[in-house]
């Protein structure tokens, strides 16, 4: 059986007592909140590559479906169609990266934001700010 003082400390025992190292301070914190819309956006580089790729596959098909001149021959003839695929089709992409951005703004939310900035505690070998010795150029201005 145990008594009671073994097993509660002292009612003069403080927290300096109970802890065996001193307590750090912990890093300074700063929280501000901000209202801010959230949306989501279409990538417009990927729709206008997916769109020039559609653009010269579709002219490759358009250029295969045809009979070709013999005195040209089928790769001028799809080259030269091709400097009007690629970019129609880029085009298209771009109206429908656009088209989707007009429609997913009507979908943007509003919401708050939490912006915490901590400062860091300083190195323990760091000295302190008031302990800093001068710098050469604060003594010269003296």
């Amino acid at each position: 059986m145990t008594s009671d003082s073994e097993t509660q400390p002292a009612p003069d025992a403080g927290p300096e007592s109970v802890l065996s190292e001193p307590v750090q301070p912990g890093p300074a914190q700063t929280t501000v909140e901000t209202e801010v819309t959230v949306r989501r956006i279409p990538r417009y580089s990927r729709f206008l590559i997916i769109g020039a790729g559609l653009g010269a596959a579709a002219t490759f098909i358009l250029t295969a479906s045809f009979p070709s001149d013999p005195k040209v021959g089928f790769g001028a003839l799809f080259g030269y169609f091709l400097l009007f695929g690629v970019p129609a089709g880029a085009v298209i992409g771009a109206v429908v990266a656009i088209l989707l951005d007009i429609g997913l703004t009507r979908r943007a939310r509003t919401g708050i934001a939490e912006r915490t900035t901590v400062d860091p505690l300083p190195y323990e070998d760091e000295p302190a700010a008031a302990e800093a010795p001068e710098s050469p150029g604060d003594t010269a201005s003296r």
